[in-house]
């Protein structure tokens, strides 16, 4: 997938604008997640904006590859990326967790059909994502399109996920990309004391994956990461995405505690004034 200088600076600007988004959202809805959706913003602009074969204008296109997204409390980068590559008007962000709105806590496709899953239970995105890449076996479709798995680090902390990861490994599902966001954090403090995840890519690779590490704020790193785990013909792919949480706003940067909490009206100001900065300097 070719990248350009040109390329690289657009997708910086626009993971900004979806952290603003990510604020602003979160200030309005009064509760939700902060440091795992400013931490993955990069991976999901690269994604959205790059790396999909997806319509924002016929959402239910048959040949568009799937994304899943397991870990689903940081929906609010999934919300404003799609919001801001076209799928819904961006205005309607403001509505995250309000009553009757179509931005649930957590994805829901009873109201979001265009979605490929509901989640919030954590460990279970990777069990569903391995469905649908074995449906795509059994149709013969495996070779047409990708399944893409985002997960947390913390939630590897389920019995769940590791089933799913030996029977991805079994069968060998080549179209299968799983991407883990390795921020180190989960809600009740480092995942490294809590449940000691290391060594975690030779784990992935005893169940017959191939394993790639990244840095989750370089799209050019990304961008070979996922090259490489698009050619790769002999199985599963887990991209291991090492990123900052609350990336974006030095406040909440690596800090556990914003894992389920969020700014108040003085600290979304300042996180935003920070953000704009920033975006002079893109």
């Amino acid at each position: 997938m070719f990248l350009t200088e040109e390329k690289i600076k657009k997708l910086k600007k626009t993971a900004n604008n979806i952290r603003q988004s990510i604020i602003e959202m979160l200030v309005e809805a009064k509760s939700g997640h902060t440091a795992g959706p400013l931490g993955m913003a990069d991976v999901f602009t690269f994604f959205y904006f790059h790396v999909l074969k997806h319509n924002p204008k016929d959402p239910f296109w048959e040949g568009r590859d799937r994304v899943i997204l397991s870990n689903g409390h940081i929906c609010p980068v999934l919300y404003a990326t799609m919001a801001h590559s076209g799928y819904f008007p961006v205005e309607e962000l403001k509505t995250l967790r309000k009553f009757g709105t179509r931005l649930q806590g957590h994805p829901h496709r009873e109201y979001m059909p265009w979605l490929e899953n509901s989640s919030g239970p954590l460990g279970a995105g990777l069990s569903q994502a391995v469905g649908m890449a074995l449906a795509d076996r059994m149709d013969e479709k495996d070779k047409e399109r990708f399944i893409y798995c985002f997960m947390s680090d913390g939630e590897l902390d389920e019995g769940n996920s590791w089933e799913a990861i030996m029977l991805a490994g079994k069968n060998k599902l080549r179209n299968l990309i799983t991407v883990v966001d390795r921020n180190n954090i989960q809600i009740d403090g480092y995942t490294e004391h809590i449940m000691p995840l290391e060594p975690l890519a030779d784990k992935w690779r005893s169940f017959n994956w191939n394993v790639i590490e990244v840095g989750g704020h370089d799209f050019k790193f990304l961008n070979k990461a996922v090259e490489k785990a698009q050619e790769n013909k002999d199985g599963p792919t887990v991209i291991i995405a090492h990123t900052i949480p609350g990336k974006g706003v030095k406040e909440f940067e690596r800090d556990y505690k914003w894992h389920g909490i969020v700014p108040n009206k003085e600290q979304g100001e300042m996180a935003l004034k920070e953000l704009k900065e920033a975006a002079y300097s893109l």
